[in-house]
């Protein structure tokens, strides 16, 4: 049964599932390699990195599931099995030979600069397409990002 919401043509609202479904695979995709990164960390600052890691694979997680609900929202089909993931994401696979923290740092900070920029991107397209409510959801994960990727890029000053 199709919702419908008050103001949001059905192109608005195929746009927004589009997007939120591609912004889905590439959280869920950056979620992966954030733990990769936290169980595989060694170094003099172990216990800091680790512990921070874990709290923006956190972070991610929440705006993950804010996503899907939104598709579920617009009656469309929220994509987050592995295999859809694996398919679906445009974040660079993650490399699994790294330990040293500062290498998990860099690599977990190009991704998250990525996703940032593709975030920023969907706010304007879901926001072209008359979904705010939709952009605003990329926003606060945009913002989220963004305070994340200044958090890890501060260890390697």
């Amino acid at each position: 049964m199709a919702v419908n919401l008050q103001g949001l043509s059905d192109n608005g609202r195929k746009t927004a599932i589009s997007e939120l479904n591609a912004r889905l695979a590439d959280a869920i995709a950056l979620g992966l390699a954030i733990k990769q990164a936290h169980w595989n960390v060694k170094g003099p600052n172990f216990i800091a990195v680790h512990e921070l890691f874990d709290s923006v694979y956190a972070n991610i997680q929440e705006h993950v599931d804010i996503m899907a609900e939104r598709v579920q929202i617009l009656d469309g089909v929220a994509i987050g099995t592995a295999e859809e993931v694996t398919k679906r994401t445009s974040i660079e696979p993650y490399p699994t030979d790294l330990t040293k923290a500062a290498d998990h740092i860099k690599a977990v900070c190009e991704r998250m600069r990525d996703h940032g920029a593709k975030l920023r991107a969907g706010i304007d397209v879901t926001d072209q397409a008359g979904d705010a409510d939709t952009a605003d959801i990329l926003t606060a994960a945009s913002r989220t990002a963004d305070k994340d990727l200044w958090f890890m890029e501060s260890h390697l000053e």
